[in-house]
């Protein structure tokens, strides 16, 4: 006759004897919870910039032990949660993601990673999908400015709501507060056109920069405007480089100085920051100047480069700047 040690023993082995390399055999059943998603790709498809969309994807415990999500790891713009962390087999769960548009338009893509005790997929990856198109326009989206007119020739801008929904202005900012309008938080419409105002003084400081504006429209919360300056002068080339130099050996090379006004100026002094640089000769040509220069690269002294800068200074205008990057000659 067993005894009741013997017969728990004897029972310990028999389900000893089930497993087979980690698992059992048919008809046994090892507790294991099991997440199963409705759907892996979450699309909001398309929304405004700067909105906010919420969308929700069922899951199941398929398993039969008790599911717990350990983390919920979200990427930029999406948040994701869930009402409680344990789910029982057979119990139904949702989550809910809430997508935070940019400014920006184009597609977008991002992932959720949902880690759990789920022992075959213990990181499932979400897919969040959106495309940001515009629910309002401004036009134009970029301005070109130009330091010689008045108010820098700055055009009026027209924000169209592309649904013909009313909205509201409700702030304008730009970039050091060098463009600015007048607006009424108040007013509503589909359509405003704007007077920009231009500060020269702060424009000659910043020459390119962004509009920003808030708005109310459900689904166009923000917009932005670009803009740059036409700059007085351009220098041609912007920069030299000078490959397999040689110490002491002197390289010609010319550059253009041009105006993009039209008007006549004259360069009151050139000087070189390392004394690398000197100019040989110089000749008036349309818009401008051109400069025959002449650069010597210092002694090595176990370097492999050089750099300078020349600075060309205009009469009663703008101090120029044209690096000089030298690379020498291997051996």
């Amino acid at each position: 006759m067993l005894t009741s040690g013997c017969l728990l023993a004897l029972y310990g082995g028999c389900r000893e004897q089930d497993k087979v390399q980690g698992q059992l055999k048919p008809g046994s059943v090892q507790p294991a919870p099991k997440i199963e998603f409705d759907k892996v790709v979450i699309d909001f498809g398309k929304v405004g910039p700067g909105s906010k969309s919420t969308n929700e994807v069922k899951f199941t415990n398929a398993g039969n032990d008790v599911l717990k999500i350990i983390e919920i790891e979200q990427c930029c713009g999406v948040a994701a949660g869930l009402e409680k962390k344990e789910y029982a087999p057979g119990e139904n769960g949702v989550l809910k993601v809430t997508y935070n548009a940019t400014t920006q338009t184009g597609p977008f893509k991002g992932q959720v990673v949902v880690c759990s005790n789920n022992q075959t997929d213990p990181n499932t990856i979400l897919t969040i999908k959106a495309d940001i198109v515009p629910k309002i326009v401004c036009t134009p989206d970029r301005l070109r400015l130009f330091l010689d007119e008045e108010n820098a020739a700055c055009p009026k801008l027209t924000i169209t709501s592309l649904d013909k929904q009313p909205f509201s202005i409700m702030a304008i900012r730009s970039t050091a507060d060098c463009i600015t309008a007048a607006y009424d938080p108040s007013a509503k419409a589909a359509e405003f056109v704007l007077d920009l105002k231009v500060d020269m003084e702060i424009l000659q400081k910043n020459r390119k920069g962004m509009i920003d504006f808030i708005f109310t429209h459900p689904e166009g919360k923000a917009g932005s405007v670009y803009f740059n300056v036409l700059p007085k002068y351009t220098l041609d080339p912007q920069m030299l480089s000078c490959y397999n130099a040689k110490e002491n050996e002197p390289i010609s090379r010319t550059i253009k100085v041009l105006t993009n006004y039209n008007k006549d100026f004259e360069i009151e002094s050139i000087s070189s920051r390392d004394n690398t640089i000197k100019v040989t000769g110089s000749s008036k040509i349309e818009n401008g100047y051109l400069l025959d220069i002449q650069i010597t690269p210092p002694p090595k002294e176990g370097k492999i480069g050089f750099s300078d800068v020349l600075y060309i200074n205009i009469k009663e205008g703008e101090k120029l700047a044209v690096s000089c990057n030298g690379y020498y000659a291997r051996g």
